[in-house]
């Protein structure tokens, strides 16, 4: 039997994983967040990915997967961290506000008996709608924006900061579970549920990505972008 660990506090990130059906455990990480001097926001999330995954290696049988995972918010080449007090969550609402940004999530699998790992990237473009500096204010007042990274929760129901997506859904929330299914076949484990349908079933959410990330077509040409017929968006409010 092999262990599969989650190594993360997010109630989000457990809700999206548990849609592959696998039996896991979940065991808190706790590591520094601080970049790195000039360090890129890509190299930023997969290194702290990993590095939640190997700080619990300790703590677990030798046989374990330990599935790790950071996301963050990046404006250009700023990264946007959690917000330090509610002040700091204003600021970064009206910076995110009516322009587009990305969500870069980093995932780490790390096996422990032989110290293989699997890491991965997904990154999602995301316009915000131009809301009010009331909005701001009533949604800051709920407290959802402190524990998260860019101040918003793309899913919170009344403050809805983003108006279409095109792009995983899920990895904006913080776990893009195609790429996870992906890592985890690199060590023979396979979900006991379908992973795209659960998904798309549970973030009431039509995916455009997930068949491109789960099979991917070698060297494909032309390059598909988001002006492409094959790209839409969905509304989200």
């Amino acid at each position: 039997m092999i262990d599969l660990i989650l190594a993360s506090a997010s109630p989000r990130r457990r809700q999206l994983f548990a849609l592959g059906n696998w039996n896991f455990e979940v065991i808190v990480s706790d590591v520094d967040e601080t970049p790195l001097e000039n360090e890129s926001p890509r190299k930023y999330v997969v290194r702290l990915a990993e590095a939640k995954a190997k700080a619990i290696r300790s703590k677990v049988k030798k046989e374990a997967l330990i599935i790790g995972s950071d996301t963050t918010v990046v404006d250009g080449q700023e990264i946007l961290g959690k917000p330090s007090d509610e002040k700091d969550a204003e600021r970064i609402l009206k910076q995110l506000r009516g322009k587009k940004h990305q969500v870069m999530t980093g995932i780490a699998i790390y096996r422990v008996r032989d110290e293989k790992l699997v890491t991965d990237l997904c990154v999602t473009n995301v316009p915000m709608r131009n809301y009010s500096d009331a909005e701001i204010a009533t949604y800051i007042k709920t407290g959802d924006p402190m524990d998260k990274a860019g101040a918003y929760a793309i899913q919170h129901a009344e403050f809805k900061p983003v108006q279409s997506l095109s792009g995983c859904y899920a990895s904006v929330m913080g776990l893009p579970m195609c790429h996870i299914v992906k890592a985890l076949k690199q060590f023979d484990i396979f979900p006991n549920a379908d992973v795209p349908v659960n998904c798309q079933s549970f973030l009431n959410y039509d995916c455009d990505v997930y068949s491109e990330i789960l099979n991917p077509i070698p060297n494909p040409s032309p390059i598909r972008g988001e002006g492409s017929p094959l790209s839409f968006r969905r509304g989200l409010g």
